[in-house]
């Protein structure tokens, strides 16, 4: 009798040890958290959006497009492989300190329950403020869109060593580029000024050009910058300046407010300034070709989210560690113009002026 209870019990033991070995071989699903730092409307956070899901798919994080489809539109799936949500800090809306320090600490919070992977921050808003959060944990994190440097947030000792859990894409910007096709569009172009709107974006994009005016980089006198909130104000100045100069360069418009402090859909801002400036344009992103203005060397927006996905990839599945993962800015995208704003401007297209995309 003993030994019959002794050979049950060995048998139980075996049978429950079995399980529990099954259940620890299953691969346990990767918890990725991403945190944008606009809003779903915003035509970079679309185009970003679509290199992060296209390249979730090309390494199996997604099953299907379907779930492509559910993720963008509810901003969380469950796959086979993943469990994904996503969050919007909505900066384009500007917040006092109160309400950003209240936002910061609620996706903090929410990053903290879910326990992510990994954590992917788009922009530069998110990287600073959230990143900030979660520098030197065990949490990897991967940003995209930071512009111009990744060191500037304290995030990364550099970019050939990171030195600590932080990597990412960031934005080069390409800038020359943008005012090169410019001269060779509308080559009686000698002189221009900068138009923006005051955002950490913005301005970085302000500074980035007038250092390289500053070089001797640029084919064309810069006489002005113009860096303000209000919508109005900006109009004002756009007029003004028409006036004085023979092109603009475009650094940003998505962040401009009206009297009342509330933010000015950028279509409104692009149908504004196509029906009242006369002059040749050139803009920081393809965004604001698609918005109307008339050119732009590309910094991609589906690069730089395809790109992010790539080093969560190499880090989640490949082992590599983001102290020693050089941040990284992807290749150009497109030489574009926009065929509707050239007809305005009596501008004739030639295969000469080496444009890669048409804007229709």
């Amino acid at each position: 009798m003993l030994k019959r209870i002794l050979s049950l019990v060995m048998l139980m033991v075996l049978y429950v040890t079995s399980i529990a070995y099954c259940e620890s071989a299953e691969p346990s699903k990767k918890k990725i958290i991403v945190v944008s730092s606009y809003h779903r409307e915003y035509l970079w956070s679309q185009e970003t959006n679509q290199g992060l899901c296209a390249a979730m798919l090309k390494y199996g994080y997604f099953d299907n497009k379907d779930q492509i489809a559910e993720y963008t539109k509810n901003d969380k799936v469950e796959t086979s492989k993943v469990i994904i949500k996503k969050m919007w800090m909505n900066m384009k809306k500007k917040k006092s300190p109160e309400e950003l320090a209240t936002l910061v600490t609620n996706i903090s919070k929410e990053i903290n329950d879910f326990k992510p992977n990994i954590i992917l921050l788009g922009d530069d808003d998110a990287a600073q403020y959230i990143g900030g959060q979660f520098l030197d944990t065990k949490i990897p994190i991967v940003f995209w869109g930071v512009n111009n440097t990744p060191v500037k947030y304290g995030l990364v000792d550099s970019e050939a060593s990171p030195g600590h859990n932080v990597t990412g894409v960031y934005q080069s910007g390409y800038y020359t580029e943008s005012m090169d096709l410019l001269k060779k569009i509308a080559p009686k172009v000698k002189t221009f000024a900068i138009l923006c709107d005051d955002t950490s974006s913005g301005r970085s994009h302000v500074k980035k050009v007038e250092h390289l005016y500053s070089k001797k980089d640029l084919a064309m006198e810069l006489v002005e910058s113009v860096t303000v909130g209000n919508f109005e104000e900006w109009k004002r100045k756009a007029l003004e300046l028409q006036k004085k100069v023979d092109a603009f360069f475009i650094a940003q418009y998505s962040g401009l407010m009206n009297e009342k402090g509330e933010n000015v859909p950028a279509e409104e801002v692009a149908e504004w300034y196509i029906n009242n400036i006369k002059i040749p344009e050139a803009a920081v992103q393809g965004q604001f070709v698609k918005q109307g203005m008339l050119c732009s060397a590309d910094d991609s927006g589906y690069n730089q989210g395809f790109s992010a996905v790539d080093i969560a990839y190499d880090i989640l599945n490949n082992g590599k560690d983001p102290k020693t993962y050089p941040p990284m800015t992807p290749k150009r995208g497109a030489l574009m113009v926009s065929k509707k704003r050239g007809k305005i401007l009596g501008i004739t297209f030639t295969k000469e002026m080496g444009i890669e995309e048409y804007v229709e």
